[in-house]
């Protein structure tokens, strides 16, 4: 892969394992329930909001249907998580007039992608020029989750051996089993929409910083992106920040859960990093284990049975989460989240977002405006 001429990508390393999160939330007419493209009123109302490094705390996304919540830099959970929480206050003060209520899932259950209006910019409107349909059927919402790493030489043993809690990840997160009014059998419809998009899905497991150069020079040559942030990896490096993404997560409909989220993805890359940095060497998954094990965690949730290993054994989900939650419990701790991270556990006990938003249904024979009903209400909680 690649010759003479690699395009270096300098990592701006962190010294610390800092956080950052990104949180997009969807904007719905209090009355009809359904999507409401009133972004730009919202941005006006809110204004130029910046966190305490200059980070806008409110950006704008693909759709006009949604708002992007950003955390400023933190060292805990718990700063990260309060930060995005008074940044949503701010938001849902200025939506409130507008007859707009906010949700997060990764899908909305009944809305139609044709009605979405696009947010114009040089960057989406080449995305949608190169993708055409399935870019314009992007009416999907997750969450980014930056960890800081210090140097470039470990990014790649932690993003591989990550992959192995990927599923863990995604069926904890999954809220997207309704899409344009159907049920479709999914946990996650939103996970296998994303991927349809050409630089989307699972990255490639490369063994050191130089191959992941060689491979944007390649990229970057016969233009298949032309920055980084073209690169729509579920979990990719972002040399800019110093910081491994993790954009595993379907959209997240409650404080609680966010907090839990983040803290097992916090723990997870700290933990990895600190193996990297003791000399060992770590496992991994081959692609088609990661690949079938994204496609089960997507189709099953918590119910899903994953590979674990390269030996191909395979664990019920919910039985290998839990003894993957009691050993990064000390990294918890130390890290100061040992509170968020036992959360973790009780998205089981209650039900994800996918299995709470089927009972919803089911209890209102159908009718999914329910559904966004008991969305709206969750964001508080």
């Amino acid at each position: 892969m690649g010759g003479a001429g690699i395009r270096r990508v300098p990592w701006n390393g962190s010294p610390r394992p800092t956080l950052g999160v990104e949180w997009e939330i969807a904007l719905v007419d209090k009355q009809t329930r359904n999507l409401s493209n009133t972004a730009a009123a919202v941005f006006d109302a809110v204004g130029d909001l910046r966190a305490h490094d200059g980070t806008p705390q409110v950006t704008k996304e693909l759709l006009r249907n949604t708002v992007e919540i950003v955390s400023g830099v933190h060292d805990t959970v718990g700063e990260v998580v309060d930060d995005l929480h008074a940044t949503m206050d701010t938001v849902r003060r200025a939506a409130d007039p507008l007859g707009v209520d906010l949700f997060c899932a990764g899908t909305h259950p009944f809305a139609q992608w044709s009605a979405q209006l696009l947010t114009r910019t040089v960057h989406y409107d080449e995305l949608i020029d190169r993708t055409q349909w399935w870019g314009r059927q992007m009416l999907i919402w997750g969450v980014h989750v930056h960890v800081g790493v210090s140097h470039p030489e470990k990014v790649f043993p932690i993003l591989n051996t990550l992959l192995l809690s990927y599923p863990h990840l995604l069926a904890l997160s999954a809220s997207s089993p309704m899409w344009a009014g159907v049920d479709t059998g999914y946990a996650s419809n939103r996970a296998m929409m994303f991927q349809q998009l050409p630089t989307a899905g699972l990255p490639f497991q490369f063994e050191n910083w130089s191959q992941f150069e060689a491979f944007v020079r390649d990229e970057t040559k016969t233009g298949v992106f032309e920055q980084l942030g073209g690169m729509h990896w579920d979990i990719r490096p972002a040399p800019k920040w110093g910081t491994i993404e993790v954009r595993v997560c379907d959209g997240i409909p409650s404080r609680t859960e966010l907090s839990a989220l983040v803290a097992l993805i916090h723990c997870l890359i700290v933990d990895l990093d600190r193996r990297v940095e003791a000399g060992e060497t770590l496992p991994t998954l081959p692609p088609w284990h990661v690949q079938e094990n994204k496609w089960r965690a997507a189709r099953y949730g918590l119910d899903a049975i994953i590979i674990t290993d390269a030996d191909s054994n395979e664990r019920l989900m919910t039985d290998d989460l839990s003894d993957l939650l009691d050993r990064l419990e000390p990294v918890a701790k130390q890290l100061g989240c040992e509170n968020e991270l036992s959360m973790a556990a009780d998205i089981p006990q209650r039900g994800a977002s996918y299995q709470r938003q089927r009972r919803a249904a089911a209890a209102a024979q159908g009718d999914l405006i329910a559904v966004v009903d008991a969305l709206v209400k969750e964001l508080d909680k």
